[in-house]
């Protein structure tokens, strides 16, 4: 899969960070109570697919057309009928509006944040940055609240994250695979996959030296939290190398090509398949990225050719996908990109393009309690600002985390006894659910 620059020169975080807080910095005795205490909520969905579209896809475009809108705002694309009555997509979405009734759609989402990268850490992690912490992805969260077996991973990016582990520590960061599949191609994972002549006996007695190893150096290592966190990171990987598990989970040529068709041939729709088999085999969280939305030129051409066939081959197979394995309603389903577009249509090329625009945005949800075929939210005649109270990322995420039975405002304590909570603001969605 390609990796898109947005127009600022990022691309991501190229380092991982261990965070302002490290885990051994939390306790979780507060977590602990409130789940004795049942007041933690029964998990509607045990497991998540987050898909992130770094660059900000037009809102105008996609999910919330407004074609009475002046011909300086409305799309070029038409609107079509979805198999929900009163519910119209773009017509460059035909699956998507087939399957309509399996997810929620959300408009007049609505932030300050018109850069990329701040844009994706809020959206990434349901909480407004702050310079003085690093608020943890879902993934890492997640990871932290439902750990699985040693064997197979829990929080797995395809390629990559767009938010790391913050405050929880290093030992909760995601597995990125930093590629994705191709068609008719093997695919495997740098470090999952015991290749050439190696045996498993022979990984066995390296592991073993590497123990030593860092016995003899732990005593000079400063940054225990760190040497902890990459120690449950060698540990895992070794348990998933000798292990076939994690190796067949990862391997989607075992799909049969009357299941996996439906996926197309396009890397993000084979990412998709593959997220599929990783929450079919027990990870609890994958993050699918299809970059490439930060359309300021071409914005028509680009989505119409190239992004939206992309997004809906891909996203619907998703979705009909979990639905034939019998596993949508467990597996909680999230969309979005970090901001919308802007609703007057510049002249930079003949086409036209579309500018940042995080004061109105679209985001998807499914899968688990969420109730499909249904729009909560509205933006005003031109997509420029909500009609009525905005959603925020904040309320998506709180809604995000309900859904899979992890209460937003649960709180951890640092070690000096500054109080932090998952989610800082932010009201869980009642209408989604039901």
């Amino acid at each position: 899969m390609t990796r898109h620059k947005t127009c600022d020169g990022i691309v991501r975080r190229d380092c991982l960070k261990a965070g302002v807080l490290g885990a051994g910095a939390l306790t979780l005795s507060s977590y602990l109570r409130l789940a004795d205490a049942g007041e933690i909520g029964n998990a509607k969905a045990d497991r998540a697919i987050f898909i992130e579209l770094p660059g900000g896809p037009s809102h105008l475009d996609t999910f919330d057309l407004k074609p009475e809108a002046p011909d300086s705002i409305r799309s070029k694309f038409k609107a079509i009928e979805t198999n929900v009555p009163g519910i119209r997509i773009s017509e460059h979405l035909p699956n998507l509006a087939k399957c309509a009734d399996k997810y929620a759609i959300l408009r007049g989402v609505s932030h300050t944040l018109a850069a990329h990268e701040l844009g994706r850490e809020y959206v990434n992690t349901g909480s407004r940055p702050l310079p003085s912490l690093d608020y943890p992805a879902y993934g890492s969260a997640i990871a932290m609240q439902m750990p699985t077996d040693e064997d197979i991973p829990t929080n797995v990016a395809v390629p990559k994250v767009g938010q790391g582990p913050g405050f929880l520590g290093i030992r909760y960061a995601a597995l990125e695979t930093n590629s994705t599949p191709r068609y008719g191609q093997p695919y495997s994972v740098r470090g999952l996959s015991a290749s050439g002549t190696i045996t498993a006996d022979e990984i066995r007695r390296r592991q073993g030296l590497l123990s030593k190893l860092d016995k003899r150096f732990a005593s000079v290592e400063s940054d225990r939290q760190l040497l902890d966190g990459l120690d449950r990171f060698g540990s895992q990987a070794y348990s998933m190398i000798t292990s076939p598990r994690a190796r067949t989970a990862f391997d989607i040529s075992k799909e049969p090509a009357s299941f996996a068709g439906q996926f197309g041939e396009d890397p993000f729709g084979l990412s998709c398949l593959l997220a599929l088999r990783l929450v079919e085999s027990g990870v609890r969280y994958v993050t699918v990225q299809l970059g490439g939305w930060d359309t300021h030129q071409d914005n028509f051409t680009k989505l119409s050719s190239e992004l939206l066939p992309k997004l809906d081959i891909g996203l619907s197979a998703l979705l009909n996908g979990l639905e034939q394995r019998g596993l949508l309603q467990s597996t909680a389903v999230l969309a979005t990109g970090e901001f919308g577009r802007t609703p007057k249509i510049n002249d930079r090329t003949a086409d036209g393009g579309r500018d940042h625009y995080p004061r109105c945005m679209f985001m998807l949800m499914a899968g688990g309690g969420v109730r499909g075929g249904q729009v909560i939210g509205e933006s005003d005649d031109t997509a420029s600002a909500p009609r009525h109270e905005a959603i925020t990322p904040d309320d998506v995420a709180a809604s995000f985390y309900h859904n899979l039975g992890i209460d937003p405002a649960m709180e951890f304590h640092t070690e000096t006894g500054r109080p932090i909570t998952l989610v800082r603001d932010g009201k869980i969605i009642q209408s989604l659910f039901g």
